[in-house]
Parts: C-alpha cells; sequence; structure tokens
C-alpha cells in the first residue's frame, strides 16, 4: 500500500459551518483590495480634483468591499478548479473545499451569488466602475483556467489585478490616476508575485508533488535576478513620481521626496523576510503582521499627512 497518497476528502455530510463559508472566501485575502482606496487618498489631496471627503470615502469604501465580494466569487471557482491540487499540499489541504467541508457543487453556486452581486453592486455605483470589475473577473478566471501554468505571465496577471484595482478605484470617483502611480501598483505587485514564486519553488525542490507546470519553468537564479531589477525599478519608479513636475503641480508641495526612504525600507525588509526568513510565499499576511513593515506603513502614512497638510 501506497502510505504517501492523498486521500480523497469526503463529501460534506452535513451544512457546512458559517465559519466554513467564510474562510472559503479567503477573507485574509481582502487586504489586496485597499489598492482600491489608493485615488481617494491621493485624489483628495490633489488640487484639480475637488474631491469630497465624506462622499468620496464612503464610495471608495463601497468600491473596496466590492472587489472583496468580486474576489471571493473567483477564489471559490479557483478552490474548486484545484481541488486535488490543494489536497496534496501542505497549507491549502486545510481550506474547507479541499478538506471536504464545502462540496464543490456549494461552492460553484456560492461564486455564481457572489460575482452577480459584486457585479450588479458594482453597476449600481458606476458603470464603468462595473466595466473595470468585469474586466479583473475575465482576467482572473482565465488565470484560473491556464495563465497560471504559464511562467511569468502568470505574475504579470497577478500584478496586472492590482493595477485594475487601482483604476476601479478612480474610475468610481470620477478622478485622474496618475501613470506613474500605476507603474508603481504594478512593479510592486509584480515584485511581491515573483517573490512569492521564488518561495514556491524552493518548497517544490523539498516536495516534487507539490509542482506544477509554472514553476517547473522557472529557475531560482533567474526569480532572484528578476526580483533585484523589479526591486530596483520600482524605488526609482516611485521617487521619479514624488519628484515629477507634474506630481508637483497636482499636490502644491515638493516634500513628497521624504517618502522615499519609508518605499525603500519596506521593500528591503520584504526581501529580508523573503529571503532570509523564507516568508515571501503569503504576502498579504505578512504586510499585516509583520511590525517593521506595519510601523514602516504608519510612518509613511503619517508623513504623507503631515506633508500635505502643513506643505
Amino acid at each position: 500500500m501506497n502510505t504517501n497518497t492523498v486521500p480523497e476528502a469526503e463529501t460534506p455530510k452535513r451544512r457546512p459551518s458559517l465559519a466554513d463559508v467564510i474562510l472559503a472566501m479567503r477573507p485574509n485575502q481582502w487586504t489586496k483590495n485597499a489598492v482600491v482606496l489608493a485615488a481617494f487618498f491621493f485624489g483628495f489631496w490633489d488640487r484639480s480634483q475637488h474631491l469630497q471627503f465624506q462622499t468620496g470615502l464612503q464610495t471608495a469604501l463601497l468600491a473596496a468591499a466590492v472587489f472583496c465580494v468580486v474576489s471571493s466569487g473567483v477564489y471559490l471557482l479557483n478552490d474548486v478548479r484545484d481541488l486535488q491540487a490543494d489536497r496534496a499540499h501542505p497549507r491549502k489541504r486545510f481550506r474547507p473545499i479541499a478538506a471536504g467541508r464545502i462540496s464543490p457543487v456549494l461552492a460553484v453556486g456560492m461564486a455564481i451569488l457572489l460575482l452577480a452581486v459584486g457585479l450588479a453592486a458594482a453597476w449600481r455605483l458606476a458603470p464603468a466602475f462595473a466595466g473595470v470589475a468585469a474586466i479583473y473577473v475575465v482576467i482572473q478566471l482565465l488565470y484560473s483556467l491556464g495563465l497560471k501554468r504559464v511562467a511569468l505571465l502568470d505574475v504579470f496577471v497577478i500584478a496586472t489585478g492590482f493595477v485594475l484595482r487601482a483604476i476601479a478605484g478612480a474610475v468610481v470617483l470620477d478622478v485622474d490616476i496618475s501613470a506613474w502611480l500605476l507603474l508603481c501598483t504594478f512593479l510592486l505587485a509584480l515584485f511581491l508575485a515573483l517573490c512569492k514564486r521564488r518561495h514556491e519553488k524552493l518548497l517544490v525542490e523539498d516536495a516534487p508533488a507539490l509542482s506544477r507546470t509554472s514553476l517547473e519553468q522557472y529557475d531560482e537564479r533567474l526569480l532572484d535576478l528578476l526580483i533585484a531589477i523589479v526591486a530596483g525599478a520600482t524605488i526609482v519608479s516611485y521617487s521619479i513620481y514624488t519628484l515629477t513636475e507634474s506630481t508637483v503641480a497636482k499636490f502644491g508641495t515638493n516634500h513628497l521626496g521624504f517618502t522615499i526612504p519609508f518605499v525603500i525600507f519596506g521593500i528591503f525588509r520584504y526581501l529580508d523576510l523573503a529571503y532570509r526568513l523564507e516568508k515571501g510565499e503569503r504576502p498579504e499576511m505578512v504586510l499585516v503582521t509583520d511590525l517593521p513593515i506595519l510601523a514602516d506603513i504608519a510612518l509613511y502614512g503619517i508623513t504623507l499627512l503631515l506633508i500635505f497638510c502643513y506643505h
């Protein structure tokens, strides 16, 4: 008898608990949708936008909530698609669908409901916002169906998802968003995705059964090189954004450059976590649990507020 065979999870014989339903929606990954709020934060201080604080904040928060609902629908479909692979994974096998606490049929029904409700709510907020959300859903479904198995293309799709979140935040508020800011969003997301792939590559070397096509196509040395390139490009792009004439004109100050050290420290700290402590697999958790990064984000936000309020 082969003791290494992964047992099939049983079909649930009882109604799943509310906790299982919530866990299946992956609320720990909702932090990614904070990117939707970026357009409000920078748009409010942009002299050319005339954005009302209370109305704008409410709309931005609703838009972020919509993306949480929509993204959860996509996660459910992805978990059904990857059911067998997740059952062989040391961490993912505990997810409600892989563990058999929620049936695939129920998961698909939940996904359809969440996507329908999310896109309908997006339309109510703004038709253009619904269009961006729909594009996000289509790209993510294509990712789940096969794009995530194509090396390099997979991380570009992940980064594109974050750019769409930022664009959605601007569209729902009807404000302009800097192309430089979108570039910074793309590069930072690409950096995190590459670090995640590097950790997964190391993981499958110890457990080859966990490998998938895209990981087999990656080379560890190439990933190290790409991470270094994208990390440097992110810092340079953000520096240019803060100091460019259009940014100075929008915010009426050239002091945004004082936030550059916080961006550099954040990237350096994440590299330390990814390489020395091997914590690059779950960036959504690292960004909300690592005290140095949390302190860095807080100081970055405080510095921005001080610059905008007292320039």
